[in-house]
């Protein structure tokens, strides 16, 4: 029974918002233009994390490439001073590093990859949306136009109405003045 009655609640809403957009569109579309503003701008905030992700990964390879090649130095030199057991660990940990690098790179390529495909949707989104909005905005101008046009046939119309009424009141008032007119001939005789 509620149920029943909240739906009969929310249609009689739902006709009564409808009927104010109809007659003010142009709030509902700087509403929308309001909610593309807010969604750029937490997508951007989601960019800029990643971004900094990415920032993040470039520092850390950077610091590893630095790591392998001071690791590379120290094991070249051990191994011509003949501290064959320190090259052993020093080539053991370069290999890590190596490897660690390596991955740390293919994250790198990865998410600088995804950061672009992320900025090209954004943009194409927003000029998707921007497309829209102005499109909508020139039919609500014409929208107006039409109406005004419409509106001013009826009141041409109603004119040549009232137009066409008065004259039989003055074909009237004619006959008259003329019936008048003759009597007043036919007793002046």
């Amino acid at each position: 029974m509620f149920k029943r009655i909240g739906n009969l609640i929310k249609g009689f809403l739902g006709l009564f918002i409808g009927g104010i957009e109809k007659r003010n569109p142009e709030a509902l579309l700087e509403v929308e233009k309001e909610n593309l503003r807010k969604q750029i701008s937490e997508f951007n905030k989601g960019l800029a994390t990643h971004a900094a992700l990415v920032e993040k990964l470039i520092s850390e390879t950077k610091k590893l490439d630095k790591q392998e090649t001071e690791l590379r130095a120290k094991t070249t030199a051990n191994l011509k001073a003949g501290n064959r057991q320190l090259a052993g660990e020093l080539a053991l940990k370069l290999q890590t590093v190596d490897k660690e690098h390596d991955e740390m790179l293919g994250q790198l390529e990865s998410a600088e990859l995804r950061y672009k495909e992320l900025v090209k949707a954004r943009d194409v989104s927003v000029k998707t949306a921007k497309q829209k909005i102005e499109d909508l905005s020139r039919d609500i101008d014409d929208m107006k136009v039409q109406k005004a046009m419409a509106e001013l046939n009826e009141m041409a119309s109603g004119m040549i109405t009232e137009i066409g009424g008065s004259g039989d009141t003055l074909n009237r008032l004619e006959e008259m003045v003329e019936d008048e007119r003759t009597k007043a001939a036919g007793r002046a005789r």
